[in-house]
């Protein structure tokens, strides 16, 4: 009865999944903004839409005589809950896989873009954030680095198939802007991190932690590190950053050599090796987003040289299924009703307003002073703007653990959605005419990820 009920729930809603995206994708708006929006529609949203609960009230008649109200309501609860379980696990794919695509070899060939990118729009775009954070919040820490991370994120989803349809994938121009795209990228995912780490010190010392973790820190008194804490746990997080990759490479190389398994086996063996790195992760305060992509750096040379075709399949797991449901799931805990308050479009505003300049400055000046011209430099400027993935993850964190009010939250999933959309045709029209000549790497290997066609 109630299985019944929770299984017609799943196929309506993996349905609606499939066919609402492939709808708005004939009117150019990308997957992933679907699936938010997707999910809006069908959470409570304060939209007066909620669809899973209205399923639900049509199948109580599947529920017992007399508690068809209960059981509906019920249901409607454990499935949110279901589906908000796979949006985690897509989110712990979703950053497994972005470790998978790194490839810090190309450094060599375009250090000095590569070195001032990566500086220049991770320190700039966060220091922006964490100023539009303090602005309405001047006594949250916490709030500020974790503000401070979504700003400096960049989205490889976005990025990479802008340089491989206007062929810049064998310059060092496009080369640098894709390694210093992932650079940010650990470097925001570790001040997120931080700022997780921070609230959860906070919140254990004023007894406000609802649930327990595997964090060692959350089972020690606050007043035992001290003033020492920070210090302390960046340099936990750089040695789990370095043994991590180290051991996770190694360990994955044995077993493949010992066990010599089939693909099935493999992909068995991989997510057991990323759910081992990201609890070890956990037991020291480390964000599941961070052990997930530093599992993922680590298997990132393993998996490509045992079968290109076995990563492929790794990868389509995660975007053909466990992904969209953290889009999804994004979406539902969307509430729209926030936007009542005064004071949410100010936040809106300067969210908005902050990241935009901050990232298309700091990529200008530095592109600019690498020697590129001004319309190159703006375009490179433009492509750290989109802010999809590690961005709405890392926000989604955030209002989980209560780092974030619905207020910021909103504020993130509109950036995302009014930086992603435009951006594209933007960086095609400034590099349109443009008279840059842009140096050509020999043998240069393009990273794998995951191409727009695909993922959005």
């Amino acid at each position: 009865m109630e299985g019944s009920a929770f299984l017609i729930l799943f196929i309506a809603f993996t349905a609606f999944m499939a066919i609402f995206p492939f709808l708005l994708r004939k009117l150019g708006i990308p997957t992933v903004i679907a699936l938010l929006i997707a999910g809006i529609l069908v959470g409570p949203t304060g939209l007066g839409v909620d669809l899973i609960h209205h399923l639900s009230d049509w199948l109580s008649f599947l529920g017992k005589p007399g508690c068809e109200a209960e059981m509906a309501a019920e249901t409607a609860d454990q499935f949110t809950v279901f589906i908000h379980a796979l949006g985690a696990l897509g989110l712990m794919f979703l950053m497994a896989l972005a470790g998978m695509e790194a490839d810090f070899q190309l450094i060599r060939s375009c250090r000095k873009a590569v070195t001032l990118l990566s500086i220049m729009t991770f320190l700039i775009p966060a220091a922006a954030g964490y100023w539009v954070y303090w602005y309405f919040c001047p006594n949250d820490l916490p709030g500020k680095l974790l503000y401070a991370s979504l700003f400096a994120s960049h989205s490889v989803g976005i990025v990479f198939p802008v340089i491989r349809e206007l062929k810049l994938t064998k310059t060092k121009y496009g080369a640098s802007i894709l390694i210093s795209t992932v650079i940010t990228d650990i470097s925001s995912i570790i001040l997120l991190a931080v700022a997780v780490q921070l609230f959860r010190q906070g919140a254990n010392a004023s007894h406000m932690v609802g649930k327990e973790t595997l964090s060692i820190f959350d089972h020690m008194e606050s007043h035992l590190l001290g003033n020492s804490f920070l210090p302390i746990f960046l340099l936990i997080v750089l040695v789990y950053l370095v043994a991590s990759i180290f051991i996770v490479n190694r360990v994955a190389r044995w077993l493949l050599k010992v066990m010599k398994p089939n693909e099935d086996l493999l992909i068995t063996i991989i997510l057991f090796i990323i759910l081992i790195t990201v609890i070890v992760g956990e037991v020291f305060g480390i964000n599941l987003v961070v052990g997930a992509f530093i599992a993922g750096l680590g298997l990132s040379r393993v998996v490509q040289d045992r079968d290109m075709l076995l990563f492929k399949r790794f990868e389509s797991i995660g975007y053909g299924f466990l992904i969209p449901f953290l889009f999804v799931s994004i979406g539902m805990k969307t509430d729209f009703r926030a936007f009542t308050q005064g004071n949410d479009v100010s936040i809106v505003i300067l969210t908005v307003t902050g990241l935009v300049l901050s990232k298309i400055g700091s990529g200008y000046f530095a592109m600019t002073f690498s020697g590129y011209k001004p319309r190159p430099a703006l375009a490179a400027g433009l492509m750290t703007v989109p802010q999809l993935s590690a961005t709405l993850a890392a926000a989604a964190i955030g209002k989980d653990m209560g780092i974030l009010s619905d207020n910021f939250f909103n504020a993130i999933i509109i950036l995302s959605i009014i930086t992603t959309l435009p951006i594209p045709s933007l960086v095609r029209i400034v590099l349109h005419g443009s008279d840059q000549k842009y140096s050509h790497i020999e043998d240069f290997h393009v990273p794998a990820v995951v191409k727009e066609k695909d993922l959005l």
